[in-house]
């Protein structure tokens, strides 16, 4: 996985995983029509949408490649489908309830001729409905086993300048397409909610880096679909983020960790059974543990595949309680760097 001098020409294709998104869908697919840059492919995969979303997209961009999959495969897989349905070498993913700047493709552009060695970027999301709040600048993975979008409802004044995060949010991330692939693409055993956070971690243990874009803007509801206190949510995210600590956390370092994590189950715990939600937790903790001999295979594999030091794994998480609580950003210098 090198970087190529001449990725000026490269060819972008705009990725859209729709599930029942309503009018979400065809305002997204109006802002991708009027991009200053145009995208080299637009691919909609629906998951066997039961509501008129794709009727209202395929009427707003007739560029659009429409793939049916007849029933709801969940984010992961859907995403890996499309994927391997492109020549393009670059993906960008973008959610049907984010809506880039017209500039977005443009700014991308730029970053990839610019930083020819990086592997992965990230857009900076804008609350949608508070577009003076930011929604979320580079996803955040907490020594905890916590991620979180970093300067989520943060004042979009305080906006962090380009430089490396942990990953790129999947509402809105671009990777090359060799670089997906490589890292065997998105998790499908996680449906949805946390497969571009192990996707960054994969990429991050592989020697990569993904660089937080200041400029390349989208704004973004954040569960506008499912809901960011729903049942579904509560139930993916919290049994996703232990996987995607036990897959991808190195030995030594989950053993100094493990306190935090303990420590971050218990007090998810209090929080969603306050919230109503303990049901939908606690179901999230015993799939989890059904689930482990699996991940731990996959563990096994992620691990003997790691470039990267215990040290340097261990650096590149977040461990201030601060950051946590405030959801503080983790924009670092940029360096550059190719994946062994």
């Amino acid at each position: 996985m090198t970087g190529n001098a001449t990725q000026s020409k490269a060819k972008i294709s705009v990725i859209i995983v729709n599930y029942n998104a309503g009018d979400r869908l065809r305002r997204c697919l109006e802002a991708l029509a009027g991009q200053t840059r145009q995208a080299d492919e637009i691919i909609v995969i629906d998951n066997g949408s039961q509501d008129d979303s794709l009727k209202l997209a395929e009427s707003e961009n007739p560029r659009a490649t429409i793939i049916r999959a007849g029933e709801n495969l969940g984010f992961a897989v859907a995403n890996n489908r499309a994927v391997a349905k492109t020549e393009c070498d670059w993906i960008a993913f973008l959610n049907p309830d984010a809506y880039p700047f017209a500039d977005w493709l443009a700014k991308i552009e730029t970053a990839i001729t610019r930083f020819p060695d990086c592997h992965a970027f990230g857009s900076l999301q804008i609350d949608a409905n508070n577009p003076d709040l930011l929604d979320g600048a580079g996803d955040v993975f907490h020594a905890s086993g916590a991620p979180y979008r970093g300067h989520f409802h943060w004042p979009l004044a305080t906006a962090p300048d380009d430089g490396e995060c942990f990953s790129p949010c999947a509402a809105a991330a671009v990777y090359r397409k060799s670089t997906f692939e490589k890292l065997g693409g998105f998790e499908e055993s996680f449906f949805c909610y946390c497969e571009d956070v192990d996707l960054g971690y994969r990429l991050r243990l592989a020697g990569g880096h993904a660089i937080q874009l200041s400029g390349a803007r989208v704004l973004h509801e954040g569960s506008g679909v499912t809901g960011r206190h729903s049942a579904f949510s509560i139930y993916h995210g919290h049994r996703n983020r232990i996987w995607t600590y036990v897959r991808n956390t190195p030995a030594p370092v989950l053993l100094v960790s493990l306190p935090y994590f303990l420590c971050m189950n218990l007090m998810s715990l209090a929080a969603c059974a306050f919230a109503g939600q303990g049901g939908a937790y606690l179901r999230a903790m015993r799939d989890a543990a059904a689930g482990l001999a699996q991940q731990m295979t996959a563990r096994q594999r992620i691990q003997a595949a790691r470039k990267i030091s215990a040290w340097e794994a261990c650096a590149m998480l977040t461990w201030s309680p601060i950051a946590l609580f405030r959801r503080r950003a983790d924009i670092r210098a940029i360096h550059s760097s190719k994946p062994h």
